[in-house]
């Protein structure tokens, strides 16, 4: 239990650093009334939505853990009471703490994002150093309360299958949080750039646009709330399915071994990280991850050594953490500020919106190709390394590569944090009037959050690809011990062909409800814009005392956010449980095969091709082929709008519905095993 104990100690630690640069942030200096008066709509916007949203969510999870008391493991007129009362409180823990690390990040970040817009004043230095803490505020508090909160569930239980439902909880939140926060965010974005950029040719953050306010607080629902639940969820699921393979095997103390020494490597990162003579913050940002990576191999090398642990295992742990890199070099490359995808695209963004789309678009399908072969590779690189020790020991390698990809994500998250601070720290020097160098050097920190934002979307996305792998291990192992007997899914079986068929719509159909829920409120705010600049007199010329109703708007997006965001994930559990019941274990086998492979290949195309849009736009606004305001410039606008809902509502959530769905496969796997119809 050595392990387990050390883990819950580093995460006292981190919650430690965590209260320590909260307090630094809060402490730094507050910018002017008017400043101070647009930070506090965007916090009190922000709170509000989060709020409404837990209620509803809060509600939704009391339903299901009533379920899981029901019928989960088994029935419970077939089953020991306690233990599945134990199911439904640690599912109701894990859904709470994916809550609260929503809530803490988007209070710093609500904190953070003023007091980086003030620094940007004296320099680029002190402007990304307050940016970056405020983001590491949360990477801290996220990984820290995933670990803390296995650790303890194993320590009292001993039981992987407990951690499983709070995973479960952890996942089912995260799912509905990003949906919600990703509707909220591009319903405001995707209105405010049509009208105000495309009609109007107004600037971004114009405090004109009777949207900017919500879209500064969607920035902090859906990036930053809606991002650590849902690597708060990735992190605990890749534990828990390490646990429940690694417990037959008498390995689970190297799961805790692991991922404690990535929480403690991502500490000492944190703390080291700085911009440096280069001045370059993507730059600053990237050290700091490959400084994070490098202690985090050396520390799991010399403790695999000291403690005499299985260095097949350390290997596969190892392939899983260069392929994450590699991932989020690869996004970087497909949409990063001044590589040749962003420049081809702002360049055919000159010819028309068409041209924008279609190349953009393609070189989405272009970045799947290397991300996929990583994940494969690992995957495949894991088994063989393992495979010698044995076939449990070959997923159990899997599952170790997933928690070596997680390792270092409390580094990570603070990279992607950093990015909706810097964006709302950039719209508060313009609708403040601090000055242009304030806005050059926030202008430099937003495009280094948003290639941030990219890498992270990637990384998230292959996490969850090897997480999800590890979970069909898990699956099988959880299907084996209630049988007693092996099992494969053969696809010639016509149960798994008809899973695999349902699997690979599930993610499809999934997006498409999202993105149609942001197309029916966007259409709303539209509506609402246009009133405001038509009745409000001088709003449109911008006369001294004329403010836009920033409320009504935010309202918009509030309603149409929460009426959206529960069918979309409720489809995605409940077709699961029907293939359950209909065709069995076989079947939802072939579900999660296909689930898998869908849900990944549509994630990082919309998450690439997003920020690929996202960046050629800001590369025209820099002054090329005509700058802002030319044709090129309403061309790329219209690509950005198209790649708002693919990155940042249904991109990012297709990972976490694909987790949600292997895991309440492994927790009703003993029902379909007794109730299914075929």
């Amino acid at each position: 239990m050595f392990w387990v104990y050390a883990a819950i100690v580093v995460s006292i630690a981190s919650f430690v650093l965590a209260g320590y640069l909260y307090s630094w942030v809060k402490k730094q200096p507050g910018g002017n009334k008017e400043a101070e008066e647009i930070a506090s709509l965007i916090r009190r916007g922000a709170s509000a939505f989060l709020r409404r949203e837990y209620k509803i969510l809060a509600v939704f999870a009391s339903v299901v853990a009533v379920l899981i008391l029901l019928f989960l493991p088994h029935p419970i007129w077939k089953s020991n009471f306690w233990t599945n009362f134990r199911m439904a409180i640690t599912f109701l823990f894990g859904a709470s703490l994916s809550a609260t690390a929503g809530k803490i990040g988007m209070d710093i970040a609500t904190i953070a994002n003023l007091k980086s817009a003030v620094a940007s004043k004296k320099g680029i230095a002190p402007a990304f150093g307050v940016a970056f803490k405020g983001g590491a505020v949360m990477g801290m508090a996220v990984v820290g309360c995933s670990l803390f909160g296995a650790s303890i569930l194993y320590l009292l239980t001993n039981d992987p299958n407990t951690v499983l439902s709070f995973s479960f909880g952890a996942s089912t939140l995260a799912l509905f949080a990003k949906a919600g926060g990703g509707i909220y965010t591009k319903t405001a974005d995707v209105s405010a750039d049509l009208v105000g950029k495309v009609e109007l040719g107004i600037p971004e953050d114009d405090p004109r646009n009777p949207a900017v306010i919500a879209d500064n607080v969607g920035d902090n629902v859906g990036d930053v709330a809606g991002m650590g639940a849902d690597l708060f969820d990735s992190n605990i699921a890749s534990i828990a399915a390490a646990m429940v393979i690694g417990l037959s095997l008498g390995q689970q103390h190297l799961v805790f071994c692991y991922a404690t020494l990535g929480l403690f490597a991502s500490i000492l990162g944190v703390l080291f990280i700085g911009m440096g003579k280069h001045k370059d913050p993507g730059r600053a940002l990237n050290t700091g991850t490959y400084i994070t990576t490098v202690l985090y191999a050396v520390l799991t090398l010399v403790v695999s050594l000291a403690f005499n642990y299985d260095l097949r295992i350390w290997g596969a742990t190892m392939v899983g953490l260069v392929v994450a890199v590699i991932i989020g070099i690869t996004s970087d490359y497909f949409t990063g500020d001044g590589k040749k995808p962003v420049e081809k695209v702002a360049k055919a963004s000159s010819i028309g919106p068409a041209f924008t789309i279609l190349s953009g678009f393609s070189y989405g399908l272009l970045s799947c190709f290397p991300a996929l072969l990583g994940i494969g590779f690992s995957a495949l690189v894991a088994y063989k390394l393992c495979e010698p020790m044995g076939a449990s020991y070959a997923m159990f390698g899997i599952s170790m590569a997933a928690i070596g990809m997680l390792s270092i994500v409390g580094m990570i998250i603070s990279n992607d944090a950093f990015g909706p601070i810097v964006d709302n720290a950039r719209g508060l020097v313009e609708m403040a009037k601090m000055g242009d160098e304030a806005l050059v050097v926030s202008d430099e920190l937003d495009a280094a959050g948003n290639t941030a934002k990219a890498i992270t979307k990637g990384f998230a996305i292959g996490a969850a690809g090897l997480t999800v792998i590890a979970l069909l291990g898990a699956y099988r192992e959880t299907v084996m011990n209630v049988t007693g007997s092996d099992i494969s899914f053969n696809i010639m079986n016509p149960l798994v062909f008809f899973g695999i068929m349902v699997g690979l719509a599930v993610p499809a159909v999934f997006s498409a409800m999202l993105m149609l829920g942001v197309d029916r409120n966007a259409e709303r705010m539209v509506a609402e814009i246009h009133r405001q600049f038509e009745t409000i007199p001088g709003l449109k010329e911008g006369r001294e005392g004329v403010r836009p109703e920033y409320e009504k708007c935010i309202d918009i997006a509030t309603i149409g956010a929460i009426k959206e965001l529960i069918p979309a994930g409720l489809m995605a559990i409940v077709v699961t449980l029907i293939v359950g019941f209909i065709g069995g274990i076989h079947a939802i086998g072939g579900f999660l095969t296909g689930n898998i492979v869908s849900g990944l290949f549509l994630a990082l195309l919309m998450a690439n091709s997003g920020g690929l849009w996202d960046n050629s736009k800001k590369y025209i606004e820099t002054g090329v082929y005509g700058g802002k305001g030319s044709d090129a410039h309403k061309a790329a606008v219209i690509g950005d709008t198209v790649g708002d809902p693919f990155k940042d509502t249904a991109g990012p959530s297709l990972n976490t519905q694909v987790t949600v769905v292997s895991l309440i496969s492994s927790l009703a796997a003993t029902l379909f095993i007794a109730f299914s119809l075929f």
